[in-house]
């Protein structure tokens, strides 16, 4: 049986763009969110990779649209979970903790320690994408925080194994292809 790896997020992080790095297939991107409407897949070797739509705020969807983007992901998620070699949770690491901030601000979990959480509760053991590293002054105490947000204590070097520091558009995807392939020979060897 063919493994999947999915690659899901909110909503304009660099989902797509990932999937075209990791498979060649290109799929429609843009600077808007919510471009993504259905799962697009491809396979690669042994392996399908998924690419889900994003959810969360989405500038020209209904409310309704949004939360049943929402449902889709994660019902896609669940009745997947036995296929799945991986889940990756792409984020935008330039923009992670000020959104983050914002929304505890407003007494509300974030969106992407949500579905971290949720990737967990489903023990799908999750790998954090943290793409568009090329944007960030400082990586370490960057990815150290994001990784505390998410409940791995600093430094965030220590969980290498679940985090890949990335960025996607200009092609350095090296950090989360070593853990897929890490991934790969694991479940061969099962």
């Amino acid at each position: 049986m063919n493994r999947e790896i999915v690659l899901t997020g909110r909503s304009n992080v660099g989902k797509s763009t990932l999937f075209r790095a990791l498979t060649g297939r290109a799929v429609p991107v843009g600077r808007r969110p919510g471009l993504t409407l259905r799962p697009f897949s491809a396979q690669v070797g042994h392996l399908i990779y998924v690419d889900l739509p994003g959810y969360g705020f989405m500038k020209y969807r209904t409310k309704g649209e949004q939360e049943a983007t929402r449902d889709l992901v994660v019902k896609f998620l669940e009745d997947h979970q036995d296929r799945m070699l991986l889940a990756i949770q792409v984020i935008d690491a330039a923009s992670f903790l000020e959104i983050a901030s914002r929304w505890e601000d407003r007494g509300e979990v974030p969106i992407e320690v949500e579905l971290w959480e949720f990737l967990q509760d489903m023990d799908l053991q999750p790998v954090l994408a943290a793409n568009k590293m090329d944007r960030i002054a400082n990586p370490d105490e960057t990815l150290d925080w994001i990784g505390e947000r998410l409940g791995m204590l600093p430094p965030w070097r220590q969980w290498s194994d679940r985090m890949a520091p990335i960025s996607a558009k200009q092609g350095d995807i090296s950090a989360l292809r070593r853990i897929i392939q890490e991934r790969s020979r694991a479940a061969a060897i099962k």
